[in-house]
Parts: structure tokens; C-alpha cells; sequence
């Protein structure tokens, strides 16, 4: 929990919020009432001083403690967790919500300080929990089932087995990840002041990437060409980002013999790389019937004989460019989730009225969405930047998703709770794809269940196959900079040697396009984070393909799901839908989901 790379949704957004109505702000007071706040200076000093008490009951005993014991021990663990948790995630939310106050960012940063002086002496817990003879340990959860119960995060810390260094070296490390992080903030703090000039206004990069998704080609290619101009200026600075953090990581994984710079993710993932390369596979072998077959009908709609970048989000000529009010984007929302079952309304009900959420475009304020789960004994909070486009609302299903989950699996506890990326985007997906139904069961025309059609293929395509392109533009940059350092022209070449690929024949790059991998936050804070959307959202196209042919009782089986958190494999969770995500065919199955769709909007042109 001492790291708050929160994952930031690859979705347009941006500024100027008149005429939306009342958009809710957090309330951070469920957290801590302000940043010096007695409840906050007393938990940590109870903190700082259970990590030491800690270290000092528990440190080179674990092997020898009875199943009760080792209870007792991974619960005060669990309870530090908490504690942690909820002041990173004070002080993390309340830095997003206004990235340039120096004030904000020196709190976070100096609790960030104060949490890994703190907690260094546990980095032991897990070094020594993976000493422990497996017998030993199987003959412990047999005796006691609450201990059992932890299995799963058992399972998890010990895949770092073959990859663990020294006690020595594992806390020296551990120290030095807040040096690690100034990247992280150096990348945020630099993309939060890009100035972009459009209109005769100075705009941040969330307005100006709104200007992608205008009706006006020309607004489209000047903002295109403004953003190239901008990180075109600082591509220097996000090049040694890139190669510092990189190189990091291959040192890292280096000593921790990983075979390849993927394998850590896939092991917090808990997901097997064969799964994923099954995925990749299916995904790159679909780009022709999937991204290449739709983007020649949108050139085709948009009357063009080839497609620039600025084109790619283009809204169809005959959307509707109403704006959505935000009483409507929460009544269609919470329709669609009634509608799927009265729980999921119930539990998305207090998001709008108890300030979980945080809607406005501001200043200063972390661009694009998430919902973080802060700690089981306080609840999520939500981030968008709502302009009131209809993808915005679907955002909002999106983000609300994760929210539901998260609350669900809240019941399992801080260390079970926590969801793999690969299975956390499941609610999120799910929830707007319910969303999407319902808007498209209302379409009154042909027309409008064109551009709803066209508009959803277009999300799942900039989250299965764009993500997928970003994943091999990833492996791809890892790879070359295990061999030299790399020059912002070399990482150039590697964004458009999977762009052209992934998009297809359609289209043409113009020039400074190249640098647009600049400005996407997953490559810096969660390498290879971005083939969990593409899982997500191709397991939860199988997964409503099971809804949709009237599985008997399948909510109740979701709502398992979802509460089970993080303590089940995704083979255990899709087994009673009839799904197996280690079958290639399961890949296929969501795949022509997407297919399906562009089918659909073929035959509208016959």
C-alpha cells in the first residue's frame, strides 16, 4: 500500500464544466479530517511504533511459531497494512486533486518518507515467510482455518521465492524506493504543467486532448499538432524518464533472476505468461477484422480517403453533440445497474451522495479517472474529469464498476481484498457494457444505435487493441534497453513500429506523432500494467455472452465473484460461468463480441 501509482484510465477528457449541474467533490474527512489532524498523527505513532514492535516479536521466529502464532502475526501485519494504507491514500488523493499545491506534494512525500522508515524493518516478514518448509506451512492451515484462509496471499509471496535477495539487500532496496518514485513524480509534475496554446487560451494536456474527440476536423488537427508540439519540446525529459526507469528495472530484474521484464507482472498479476501470450496472440492475429475493419467504415463515414491521427477519435458526422447533464449520466448509470440487479444500485448509491466521488476539470487536477479502494474499513473514492460527452458516461459506469467491486471485496479483509490487475478490471467492464445495453435498448433510430455501436467498438478497440499495441511497444522498449541507452529517436521508432501495425492500413502519421507515447502515465508507474485491460475487458465479454444466453442464477455467481477479491485464481472464479481463461478459444469468444458489433455496422452500409 506504500505506493500510489494509481491506475489512470486511458480515456478523453478535459475542460470547461459550465451548464453540467452540480458535480460532486470528495470528501476526504472518512480519511483524516485535514493533514494535521490528531487521528492522523496518532496512527502514526502507534505505527511507528508497532513496526518496531513487530520486528521485535516476530524477527527470525516465524519458522517456529504454532499455526496460532502465525495468525496472530499476519493479523497485526494485515493491521499495519491498514494503517499505512489509509495515510497514503490520504495524502495520495488529496495531491491528485491539486498535483502543482507544493504544500500537497510535500505532505505526500514526507509521509511516504516516514512509511518506509518505518515499515523497513518488516521487509524480514516476507524473506522469512519464504524460508518456511512447504510441509510445514500445509500442516499449519490443515490446523487452523483461519490461518488457511490466507492461503491465497501465502501462495502470492512465495511465487517471489526463486527471485528473492538477501535480507540485506531486500531492506536496502526497500529504502530506496522513495528515490525510485521521484521518476514517478517527475513525470506526473511535468505532464500536470505542459501549457498547450489552442484558441488563444493556454489549456493543460486533459483540455487539450478533449479537442480529439471535436466535431471540427480542424480543431482536431491543430490540437494534434500542438500536443506533438508541446512533447516534442520536453521529449528529452521524457526519454530519461523512460531510460532511467527502465534500466531500473532490467538491474532489478537482473539480480532477481527474472526471465524476462514482464515476469514480475505477471506474478503479481497471478496470472501464468502463457495466458497472456495467448491473449497477445489472439488480439494481433484480430487487428485485421477488428481495428483495420472498422477504421476503413469510419473513413469511409467520415468521407476521407485516408485517415490522419487527429481522425482516430473523431465523433461520426451524424453523433449527437449534445452535452450530458450530470443528473442524467447518474440516472443512466443507475438504471442500467437496477436493472442488472437492485444490489449494485444500492451499493453505487452513496458514490453521489457522500462525496465519493470527484467530477469537476480543474487546475492542477491529475488528468483522467480511477477509483482507488483506499483501505476495507473506509470505502473507495472516484476520480473523473466529466466534461458531459457520452463517453464520459460510460467512464463514469466504468469507474463506478471498480467501485462496487471494490466495496464487495472489502469483506475479505486488507490482504485478500486487493484484486490482480488482470481480474480488477471485470466490475469496471462489466458495469459499462450494461450501461452501453441499456443506452442502446433506448435508441430510437437506426442512426443512433449506429453511432452507439460505432462508439462502443470504438472503446474496445482503444482498450483491447491499443492497449495490446501498448503492451508490445513495452516488451519492445525493455527489450532495447537491456542493450543501450536509448535516444528519444529510438523510442520514437518503437511507438510507430506497433501504431501502424495495430491501426492499420487506413491511416497515415503525421509528423511528431511519434512522440505521443510520452504522455501515457502506465509506462511509468506500472510497467506492462496495460494487457489488464485488454484481459478485462476480453474476459468480460465472455462473461456477458454467459449473461446474455440466460445463465440461470448468474448474478448471484458475479456477486461471488466480485466479493472474492483477491482470493481466488482466475481459474477458480470462471469455472462456475463455464470459462477458462488458459483456453486460446476463450480469447476468440470475446474477441467476436467486438466482431460481432462491426458486423452489425457493416450491414447498416448494405
Amino acid at each position: 500500500m506504500l505506493n500510489l501509482p494509481f491506475p489512470v484510465r486511458d480515456a478523453n477528457t478535459s475542460g470547461g464544466t459550465e451548464g453540467l449541474g452540480n458535480l460532486p467533490e470528495w470528501d476526504l474527512s472518512d480519511l483524516y479530517t485535514s493533514s494535521d489532524a490528531p487521528e492522523l498523527e496518532a496512527d502514526l505513532a502507534w505505527l511507528e511504533k508497532e513496526c518496531a514492535a513487530f520486528a521485535a516479536d516476530y524477527e527470525g521466529k516465524l519458522a517456529d511459531l504454532s499455526a496460532a502464532d502465525l495468525l496472530t502475526c499476519v493479523q497485526r501485519n494485515e493491521k499495519i497494512s491498514q494503517t499505512s494504507g489509509r495515510i497514503m491514500s490520504y495524502a495520495g488523493l488529496r495531491y491528485y486533486q491539486l498535483t502543482v499545491d507544493a504544500e500537497r506534494a510535500q505532505f505526500m512525500s514526507n509521509m511516504q518518507e516516514k512509511l518506509t522508515d518505518f515499515s523497513t524493518p518488516l521487509v524480514f516478514f516476507t524473506l522469512e515467510l519464504n524460508r518456511i518448509e512447504d510441509d510445514k506451512l500445509e500442516a499449519a492451515f490443515a490446523e487452523n482455518a483461519d490461518l488457511a484462509r490466507y492461503k491465497p496471499v501465502f501462495d502470492r509471496i512465495r511465487a517471489m521465492k526463486p527471485h528473492q535477495l538477501s535480507d540485506e539487500l531486500e531492506k536496502f532496496l526497500h529504502d530506496l524506493g522513495v528515490v525510485g518514485d521521484a521518476w514517478e513524480r517527475m513525470f506526473d509534475e511535468t505532464i500536470a504543467g505542459l501549457e498547450f496554446e489552442m484558441e488563444g487560451e493556454t489549456l493543460n494536456i486533459e483540455a487539450t486532448l478533449n479537442f480529439l474527440t471535436e466535431q471540427e476536423r480542424s480543431k482536431r488537427e491543430a490540437a494534434s499538432r500542438e500536443i506533438a508540439r508541446v512533447l516534442g519540446a520536453n521529449i528529452k525529459t521524457f526519454a530519461r524518464v523512460h531510460n532511467t526507469q527502465a534500466k531500473e528495472k532490467e538491474v532489478l530484474d537482473r539480480w532477481r533472476n527474472m526471465p524476462t521484464a514482464q515476469h514480475g507482472r505477471h506474478l503479481s498479476n497471478h496470472v501464468e505468461a502463457e495466458v497472456v501470450e495467448a491473449l497477445r496472440n489472439a488480439v494481433v492475429a484480430a487487428y485485421p477484422k477488428l481495428s483495420h475493419r472498422y477504421y476503413e467504415l469510419k473513413r469511409k463515414w467520415l468521407g476521407l480517403d485516408v485517415m490522419q491521427v487527429w481522425d482516430r477519435n473523431a465523433p461520426l458526422p451524424m453523433e449527437d453533440t449534445r452535452t450530458v447533464h450530470w443528473d442524467e449520466a447518474e440516472k443512466t448509470v443507475m438504471d442500467a445497474y437496477a436493472a442488472f440487479d437492485p444490489r449494485m444500485a444500492d451499493i453505487a448509491k452513496p458514490f453521489f451522495t457522500d462525496g465519493w466521488i470527484d467530477a469537476e476539470v480543474k487546475p492542477g487536477k491529475a488528468p483522467g479517472a480511477f477509483a482507488h479502494p483506499t483501505v476495507t474499513n473506509v470505502h473507495p473514492y472516484v476520480m473523473l474529469n466529466y466534461l458531459g460527452k457520452p463517453r464520459d458516461v460510460m467512464t463514469l459506469a466504468h469507474e463506478l464498476g471498480h467501485g462496487v467491486h471494490q466495496v464487495l471485496a472489502a469483506e475479505q479483509g486488507e490482504m485478500l481484498s486487493s484484486t490482480p490487475l488482470t481480474l480488477a478490471e471485470t466490475a469496471s467492464v462489466f458495469g459499462e457494457m450494461l450501461t452501453f445495453r441499456k443506452m442502446l435498448d433506448a435508441a430510437e433510430t437506426q442512426e443512433q444505435r449506429k453511432v452507439l455501436l460505432a462508439g462502443k467498438v470504438e472503446d474496445m478497440i482503444n482498450t483491447v487493441v491499443r492497449q495490446i499495441a501498448f503492451y508490445d511497444f513495452e516488451c519492445k522498449l525493455h527489450a532495447a534497453r537491456r542493450e543501450s541507452e536509448l535516444t528519444p529517436e529510438d523510442i520514437n521508432a518503437l511507438w510507430m513500429s506497433v501504431q501502424a501495425e495495430s491501426l492499420g492500413p487506413a491511416f497515415e502519421f503525421m509528423e511528431g506523432y511519434e512522440t505521443f507515447w510520452a504522455y501515457i502515465p502506465h509506462f511509468v508507474h506500472s510497467p506492462f500494467y496495460v494487457y489488464a485491460y485488454a484481459f478485462g475487458d476480453g474476459l468480460v465479454n465472455a462473461l456477458y455472452a454467459v449473461y446474455a444466453e440466460g445463465d440461470e442464477g448468474f448474478q448471484e455467481k458475479y456477486f461471488d465473484m466480485l466479493k472474492a477479491g483477491g482470493s481466488k485464481h482466475h481459474k477458480e472464479l470462471l469455472a462456475p460461468f463455464g470459462l477458462d481463461a488458459s483456453d486460446p478459444k476463450f480469447w476468440d469468444k470475446g474477441l467476436s463480441m467486438i466482431s460481432s458489433m462491426i458486423d452489425e455496422l457493416e450491414a447498416m452500409e448494405g
